[in-house]
């Protein structure tokens, strides 16, 4: 971990700090990653952003979360933050979800419930539901609640993209102007290291990408809708004038430093007009979608740009930047990427921008 700069998970308008995974292996037991110990800093303190009823018994707080990511919540003896293999096959279905909530022989659940004073009330296996918490002082409600948040926030980090937020630049001028880009770059590069077909964007789903999401419900989907909506309402419409905006494409880029070990090269995106306002109006909707927790916060603003050679697509077409790192047990995947050596290409189609024309758009 990097000591002046520790990952930190935002939950309610409050940061807390990840610390390092250690690994823990039990014998005869599957290998999970130990998120537990030590890794719940500040989660004792009293919050007041989490609503907390008060009852004839004590305290109660609901937390509402799509049924994926609590049926996948792995308690053990250390581990709070785990994960554990998804399976279809109905006869472990009941085994392994009840596992996955109460986790093994059922000590981290009862662990956080002694901690915290609290009793912890989770969806039987196959039903959707709310996790209940209740106890008899609000601390331990709020402690007992912060713990579980924090860990459907790692849970939500760590699953795929099912979702992202785009501008289709696949008008057909578009696409006719990126098969001679491609058709050019494979006649006067294909000698050069990792330079083949293989590499190139679909010109049909080309596009310029706002922001990533995970999206694990009907209702986070149906919230995502309705928050473009509100965008348009609040501050698209003022941007555009109501009119569609005009972009060029023009010119490449690579996003590493070694234009000789090359994996993924872009187009440059710009305003016709030579305003800013694309960079704003796309950096205000990341903003907005970062507020209400559907896309991650990693950067302040959008980088513009039209991915056309990705070596991703190379063993996997359909793949696209952080879209695959992780399977749908949250598993990190290494991906083995062949660079390739894009010093010629730059050189060819920076000194005339326009071998890739553009359109307004």
């Amino acid at each position: 971990m990097e000591v002046l700069r520790p990952q930190l998970i935002r939950i309610d308008g409050r940061n807390y700090r990840k610390n390092p995974i250690q690994e823990q292996t039990y014998q005869h037991e599957e290998e999970d990653e130990d998120f537990y110990q030590g890794s719940m800093e500040g989660t004792d303190e009293p919050c007041d952003a989490y609503e907390v009823e008060q009852t004839p018994q004590g305290f109660r707080s609901i937390v509402k979360a799509p049924s994926l990511l609590y049926n996948l919540i792995h308690f053990n003896t250390s581990n709070f933050c785990g994960f554990q293999k998804i399976t279809l096959d109905c006869q472990n279905i009941y085994i392994r979800k009840h596992r996955h909530i109460v986790g093994k022989r059922g000590d981290t659940k009862k662990k956080i419930e002694m901690e915290t004073k609290t009793s912890i009330s989770i969806p039987k296996p196959g039903q959707d539901g709310e996790i209940v918490i209740t106890g008899q002082h609000r601390n331990g409600v709020i402690s007992a609640r912060t713990r579980i948040d924090v860990l459907l926030d790692t849970f939500r980090r760590k699953q795929p993209f099912t979702h992202f937020l785009a501008f289709f630049l696949n008008e057909v001028e578009v696409q006719e102007g990126f098969l001679r880009f491609q058709e050019e770059v494979l006649e006067k590069c294909s000698m050069d290291h990792g330079v083949d077909s293989s590499i190139f964007q679909n010109p049909k789903k080309l596009h310029l990408t706002i922001g990533m999401l995970v999206l694990l419900s009907e209702e986070e989907m149906q919230q995502t809708c309705e928050m473009l909506q509100q965008c348009k309402e609040d501050f698209i419409n003022d941007i555009s004038g109501g009119k569609p905006l005009e972009v060029e494409i023009a010119g490449i880029e690579y996003m590493n430093d070694d234009p000789g070990m090359v994996d993924v090269l872009y187009a440059k995106v710009h305003m016709k007009d030579g305003s800013n306002r694309l960079q704003e109006l796309v950096d205000r909707v990341l903003e907005r979608f970062q507020a209400s927790g559907l896309i991650v916060k990693e950067w302040n603003s959008v980088k513009l740009h039209a991915t056309v050679m990705n070596t991703l697509f190379r063993k996997d077409p359909n793949a696209e930047g952080r879209y695959n790192l992780y399977t749908a047990d949250g598993k990190y995947i290494f991906k083995e990427r062949e660079s390739f050596d894009g010093r010629n290409i730059l050189k060819i189609f920076n000194a005339d921008p326009q071998s890739l024309p553009g359109k307004p758009y």
